[in-house]
């Protein structure tokens, strides 16, 4: 059984996104990844085989697709984004931690 915190796993230097797989198998991973002023690049999209879920535990955040639609999340918004949508991370709050958690099946 392996258990902890994912508030107390914040790292003080957010230069980078930071990730970290919290569970997983062949099928599924679950892992939180914690964005400070972080959004994609300018060019590409993420084209993921899988479908991800994905809620925000703390801050904001936008998603663009690739169609022109923005999602906005905050604290407890969640969204399921599917295999193969173009996506990427257009904006997160650059004044606290967005904590997401993410569900890749």
């Amino acid at each position: 059984m392996v258990g902890g915190n994912l508030y107390q796993q914040i790292p003080n230097n957010l230069d980078k996104e930071h990730f970290q797989t919290l569970a997983g198998s062949n099928n599924v991973k679950i892992e939180c990844i914690v964005s400070k002023g972080h959004r994609s690049p300018e060019t590409g999209w993420y084209d993921q085989e899988n479908s991800e879920w994905v809620v925000v535990l703390q801050g904001a955040a936008i998603i663009e697709l690739d169609d022109g639609n923005q999602i906005e999340l905050k604290p407890g918004d969640y969204v399921e984004i599917p295999a193969r949508q173009r996506h990427k991370v257009s904006w997160t709050d650059p004044n606290t931690e967005t904590i997401w958690l993410a569900v890749h099946y």
